[in-house]
């Protein structure tokens, strides 16, 4: 008797964000993808008889160093257009898209939607941008076929918020490994500024990152010896500025690479990250994850984020703020703890399991059986160790 052959399935990833400039969502994208990728070539479970294809639209600002995902540039124009009008007359199969956006009229299609920010803070983006997302998303949250988001407070606001039904949302988290392998390497400008009475902000000036609550510190900060910081600058195109407030005890270096930022961050204070609203808060995974102390809000998802591994702050209280700052300083024991109790959190978000888990909802869109998913996988989290091996391949 002749046995069937086997059905080879095709998927699509919407490459976009390779088009775009590099911030915690189009990371997300480009871990999850090297993710898959590194699965494919390992023949995990639900790969074998799986073929991956990564479309880009012309211009495409990076490249990722893909071995079983071919990447393909299809089109002559970009943006919302292209993932509208392009992409769906070049893919084959189901569509795996993973920043927020995808084309309306594919209902076989995975779709990530980070947040709802834009709902929640609508000060912190342009009218038109807002305008985009208030009709575009909870249309796709509507038409396509399975949802995902990034924490359970992201699902919750995507229910409260009428994008979909909770039932329909799977949580697919952010993994902390990329940290492992960036090589700390000071610059100039960085090593001027480091030091144990350094606190470093991540973001920019925009209204939700409340950087602002923290600059406002800058003189009280400054009579008990420590200064600010920040790293990072907003898109003037999305996002509304709340402007920029200046003080010599205030430094902003602007955006730095990524060796650069783990050297800051391994040789300071801590970050402070004091955000009203976050999807996830990948920065402070991975200063966890570099052994970065963390003073962080405790509200939306950054409290499922940080467990018992930071310490929390209300965003509107700059009094608890400087407790915490000083208690840095002064409590002896507390910063070595958070640093270990950083590290051990930082490992239980994971961007293979998270891979995993896109394979599993991939095959279900397929029709395959559910398959269990593997356990955990404990990450080493010495950073001397992993970072000298990373400068090593580096």
């Amino acid at each position: 008797m002749t046995k069937n052959p086997v059905m080879t399935r095709h998927w699509t990833i919407n490459g976009r964000f390779l088009a775009q400039p590099t911030t915690g969502v189009q990371r997300y994208a480009r871990e999850i993808v090297s993710a898959l990728d590194a699965l494919i070539v390992g023949q995990a479970a639900l790969t074998r008889d799986l073929t991956v294809e990564l479309l880009v639209p012309p211009g495409a600002l990076d490249k990722l160093p893909l071995a079983a995902i071919r990447v393909r540039t299809v089109g002559s124009f970009g943006g919302h257009l292209w993932e509208q009008a392009v992409l769906p007359a070049y893919l084959r199969g189901g569509l795996l898209s993973l920043c927020n956006t995808g084309p309306l009229t594919i209902r076989r299609q995975v779709l990530c939607i980070h947040d709802v920010n834009t709902r929640a803070c609508p000060q912190s983006y342009s009218l038109p941008f807002r305008l985009l997302y208030r009709t575009l998303v909870p249309a796709l949250g509507r038409a396509t076929l399975k949802i995902t988001t990034v924490s359970k407070y992201s699902a919750g606001e995507l229910a409260r918020y009428g994008v979909c039904p909770a039932a329909k949302v799977e949580i697919v988290g952010n993994g902390h490994e990329h940290a492992l392998r960036w090589a700390p390497c000071h610059s100039e400008q960085t090593l001027a500024v480091a030091g144990p009475g350094t606190i470093v902000v991540l973001g920019s000036s925009i209204p939700h990152k409340n950087v602002g609550l923290i600059i406002g510190m800058h003189d009280r900060l400054a009579a008990a010896g420590l200064q600010i910081v920040v790293v990072g600058a907003s898109t003037s195109r999305v996002f509304a500025s709340s402007g920029d407030q200046k003080s010599p005890n205030v430094i902003w270096l602007g955006r730095r690479s990524d060796a650069e930022l783990g050297a800051l961050l391994r040789d300071c204070l801590c970050l402070a990250f004091p955000s009203l609203v976050e999807g996830f808060g990948l920065p402070p995974l991975e200063a966890m994850t570099l052994g970065c102390p963390v003073v962080m809000s405790d509200r939306a998802s950054l409290p499922e984020i940080g467990g018992d591994a930071v310490l929390y702050a209300s965003p509107c209280d700059e009094n608890a703020w400087f407790d915490c700052f000083m208690r840095l300083v002064h409590e002896e024991g507390l910063r070595t703890s958070l640093i270990a109790r950083g590290r051990a959190r930082a490992a239980q978000f994971q961007w293979a399991a998270s891979a995993q888990r896109y394979l599993e909802l991939m095959a279900s869109v397929d029709g395959l059986p559910e398959v269990p998913p593997p356990p955990l996988r404990e990450v080493e989290c010495d950073p001397n160790e992993r970072l000298a091996a990373a400068a090593s391949i580096i």
